[in-house]
């Protein structure tokens, strides 16, 4: 077991040739008994519902409340018109991620990664790896093996809950555990993945939870999405040897700090940012038929 990045990348290096996802596994077993076959059947489980949340996303359905649905297809169509400004790249992870995130918000089955209302950027991320790189179905698995063993770190060092920590905790721990599996399977070594944790969460410090009526919707599906896009900068920052000069996990500490620090109001209680605005408030009255 690991309780650091810094074991982790240590574990990695010295026990598995730097292959991460095997320590994960290896970790698993040590965890939870079961046999390496019944940790692959699971996360190939995973990996089947986090594909087909992304294609049953894209469509112009609205959720429950009304407040989100229709991006992605929107998205989806803007790409395949040719005339994007950032990068086909960029912008397929966006619409991924908005995918799973809609689909989530319409009562669809994700996967939390970590969690539901963070579960957009992981698969989006996966998605643009596997098209780009041309990932098979083990490295595809290894990708998420990969992710959550950042992942892991992440949780027990600080928090990938927005209750707790803010959305820093929810899609900046989604986004960095991309990135730093992106990393890993674009040839990169652990300590570059570490890197790429450390370009996201420095540039997500502070981000609420700021939910509009309560609901994981508003501004949610839209943070996926650019959670996805800072996964795809900071593994290519990291990729070209580019470091931080403050280590992996004071950054993440930093996070926990930070999370520790927020008002009440600011952890997905509904009382401040996005959802204490004027038309906050009238969309909440609006779905619930009372003040917020």
């Amino acid at each position: 077991m690991f309780y650091t990045v810094e074991e982790l990348i240590t574990q990695a290096d010295c026990s598995f040739s730097g292959n991460v996802a095997e320590l994960m596994i290896s970790t698993e077993i040590e965890l939870t008994g079961r046999s390496r076959e019944e940790i692959l059947t699971i996360m190939s489980t995973n990996l089947t519902v986090m594909q087909s949340s992304i294609q049953d996303g894209l469509n112009d359905r609205k959720s429950l409340s009304g407040l989100t649905g229709g991006d992605a297809a929107k998205l989806d169509r803007y790409l395949k018109a040719g005339k994007i400004l950032s990068g086909s790249s960029i912008l397929t992870a966006a619409r991924n991620a908005m995918a799973v995130n809609e689909h989530n918000a319409k009562m669809g089955l994700v996967c939390a990664t970590p969690t539901a209302g963070s579960a957009g950027c992981l698969p989006a991320v996966l998605g643009v790896a596997t098209d780009k790189l041309g990932l098979n179905q083990e490295e595809q698995l290894n990708f998420l093996f990969a992710a959550g063993a950042f992942g892991l770190v992440i949780a027990n060092n600080a928090s990938i809950s927005g209750a707790e920590g803010g959305c820093q905790a929810e899609v900046g721990s989604a986004a960095a555990m991309s990135a730093a599996a992106l990393t890993l399977a674009a040839g990169g070594s652990p300590y570059q993945a570490s890197q790429a944790i450390c370009f996201v969460i420095k540039n997500m410090l502070g981000l609420i939870c700021d939910p509009v009526a309560g609901l994981v919707e508003v501004p949610c599906v839209k943070r996926n999405a650019m959670g996805a896009s800072y996964a795809l900068v900071a593994a290519d920052m990291a990729l070209a040897g580019i470091e931080s000069k403050i280590p992996v996990d004071e950054v993440i500490n930093a996070m926990y700090q930070v999370g520790s620090s927020l008002p009440t109001a600011f952890r997905e209680t509904a009382e401040g940012g996005l959802a204490a605005t004027p038309t906050g408030q009238k969309l909440a009255q609006r779905i619930f038929g009372e003040p917020s």
